[in-house]
């Protein structure tokens, strides 16, 4: 778009959630000598006035229609944050509208929507920024510098771990927008997106072949607990089940000061400030107050995937739902080595053969108050020398393509248990 280093870039934010708004906005905001919201869509009229005030929006530049807000082209660049499912209309229509794109993971989970997106980018030529912010992060970048480095010689596999951790299976993947694949997209894009997509960078080569089984176990109604009840707030074992919304929300949220605007709980309700009160209020009437064994959700809640990838690395990938906390664990094993990447332990062990181990401090890499360990950071500053013509991204549209293919075979895997699927069939 511009070779100018000292251009302000005008941004549109598609989506007023978590991500769009409080993450992506407000890093806009801090970078106000490259970035400046003009406008903003969402279909939550709540959080367009929420945000409008937040971000000072003119009231002539909030959207709450879809269709309205692609009529015109607003600004110069648009960031796509909504559900799943919308990315690829959304993006197709800004596209067209000549908009360079911040786009939110997943793309898509099917394989004709990668070709429409691409065949629209060359026809129109826009810049496509897809969010997988691991790969700015600097804790997971460390790695890459390890293995470029030949720590461990030649990489033979990769075990990863996605912890998932159980009250955020609750809060994303039962509860919250994430519970119903038609509604989204397939537990394995929805959360491990950011998994494949590293998997694919650090072997450093195209997928071959995928194959993966999983299910849904646990959060189901014929494992609801006796004498429980449809919603947490009214149920006697509110203050004893480890899935209850009281506790993960009302009880956490007044032992951690009753923080203001923080995620998790600001995505129960768009009331600012957040208060006990209005928390207690979005628990008795929304989603987030349900029981997790008596919702309408059909993601699995665990899945183990298999891949082998054409220079001959192999992989694992186990997402569970069942862990006591999150943070991914990667093991990388090689010809003359080991390195163990702890997220949340905040370490990486690099573990020669014969050799002296080093323990890597992933603290003193990290960026710290932004999100995924300084990616959302790392994403936006990459985003801005994108736009400016000085930097290609690791995550261009083109790039990410692949580790959603991977995803998409994955399920499709899964949903014929466990059959090997090859990923680029002719």
């Amino acid at each position: 778009m511009s070779n100018n280093p000292n251009k302000i870039f005008t941004v549109a934010i598609v989506g007023c959630g978590a991500r769009g708004c409080e993450i992506y906005g407000r890093l806009f905001e801090q970078f106000k000598d490259k970035y400046k919201i003009v406008a903003l869509c969402d279909i939550n009229k709540n959080a367009l006035k929420k945000y409008g005030e937040i971000y000072s929006i003119p009231e002539e530049n909030l959207f709450d229609s879809e269709e309205e807000f692609f009529k015109v082209r607003r600004a110069d660049l648009v960031t796509i944050t909504t559900l799943d499912n919308d990315h690829v209309r959304q993006s197709l229509a800004a596209m067209k509208l000549g908009y360079d794109i911040l786009m939110e993971k997943p793309i898509t989970d099917k394989i004709e929507d990668c070709s429409a997106l691409l065949e629209a980018q060359k026809k129109y030529g826009n810049k496509v920024l897809v969010c997988h912010v691991l790969r700015y992060a600097p804790a997971f970048m460390k790695v890459a510098d390890l293995l470029e480095e030949g720590r461990i010689g030649r990489l033979v596999a990769i075990n990863a771990v996605e912890q998932v951790a159980y009250w955020h299976q609750a809060h994303s993947y039962v509860r919250g927008n994430w519970r119903k694949e038609a509604e989204s997209t397939p537990m394995i894009l929805a959360k491990c997106c950011h998994d494949l997509d590293l998997l694919q960078f650090y072997a450093k080569s195209k997928c071959e072949s995928v194959s993966s089984v999983g299910d849904l176990t646990y959060f189901t109604d014929e494992n609801a607990p006796e004498n429980s009840t449809a919603r947490c707030l009214d149920c006697p074992l509110k203050d004893a089940c480890a899935y209850s919304a009281k506790r993960i929300y009302l009880d956490n949220f007044v032992a951690r000061g009753r923080p203001e605007n923080v995620w998790p709980y600001n995505v129960l309700t768009p009331e600012i400030p957040l208060t006990e009160e209005c928390i207690q209020k979005a628990l008795k009437n929304g989603p987030y107050g349900r029981c997790v064994f008596r919702c309408d959700n059909d993601v699995v809640d665990h899945q183990i995937t298999q891949m082998t990838f054409e220079n001959g690395v192999k992989a694992t990938l186990l997402m569970t739902a069942f862990t006591a906390g999150s943070g991914r664990i990667y093991k990388f094993y090689g010809t003359t080595g080991e390195i163990d990447f702890y997220e949340d332990k905040n370490t990486i062990e690099v573990k020669p053969f014969g050799g002296e181990w080093e323990t890597i401090d992933v603290k003193c890499l990290t960026e710290s108050g932004y999100s995924h360990g300084g990616g959302d950071y790392g994403l936006i500053s990459t985003l801005y020398d994108m736009l400016c013509g000085n930097a290609k991204s690791e995550t261009s549209l083109e790039a990410s393509i692949e580790s959603h293919l991977m995803g998409i075979c994955a399920e499709k895997s899964r949903k014929k248990n466990g059959k090997l699927i090859i990923v680029h069939e002719d």
